[in-house]
């Protein structure tokens, strides 16, 4: 099961009062943040809101709001269609978390890794499933599988003597929190060429 959400800050991605210092919202106190969240999530928990309704929910909608309106999205919990906005529904989100949905880590997810880019391939997988939520058991599962489903374990070229010491061996990317981008991107370049 997912955990829990952390009410990320939508700038800098904190999970407590210690924004970053470039943060737009640093100094914003966390009850503060958690109340933006609450806000849309009220918003959006009665069923499909066009985003100019969402406002009238929140006396003081700024933002704040705006920015966490802009994570959820990020984040795919919150889905656009014709300019009405909805809030998937559990099973709809679960299914989504384990499947990347945007480039550069769509890429990766679908072809798997190959000789000389493993590092950042497992780095941006295991990054990618901590931002979207899933607890570090699942997120183990989830990269294991991909070892095997994509052939990149077959393929070789791995210091490791198995899939699970590999994966354990980023633990440490899960637990910082790292992001994913930069890894992916620089994975998929190298899949671009080996294809």
């Amino acid at each position: 099961m997912a955990r829990h959400f952390e009410y990320p800050c939508p700038d800098c991605r904190s999970t407590n009062d210690l924004h970053d210092p470039e943060c737009r919202f640093a100094g914003v106190e966390w009850h503060a943040v958690e109340k933006a969240y609450a806000d849309v999530l009220a918003a959006l928990a009665g069923g499909v809101k066009h985003e100019d309704e969402l406002p009238s929910v929140a006396a003081d909608w700024g933002g704040l709001q705006n920015a966490a309106l802009e994570h959820l999205r990020t984040v795919q919990r919150v889905e656009e269609h014709d300019g009405r906005l909805e809030l998937r529904s559990p099973d709809e989100y679960r299914e989504l978390l384990t499947t990347p949905q945007y480039e550069p880590v769509k890429t990766v997810y679908e072809y798997g890794s190959v000789p000389g880019c493993h590092d950042n391939s497992v780095f941006a997988l295991v990054a990618y499933y901590e931002m979207v939520g899933l607890s570090w058991p699942e997120t183990r599962e989830q990269v294991i599988e991909w070892l095997h489903e994509t052939g990149t374990w077959e393929r070789g070229g791995f210091a490791e003597d198995s899939p699970e010491e590999l994966v354990e061996a980023k633990r440490h990317v899960y637990e910082a929190g790292y992001g994913w981008k930069q890894a992916a991107r620089e994975a998929k370049a190298v899949i671009d060429r080996y294809r």
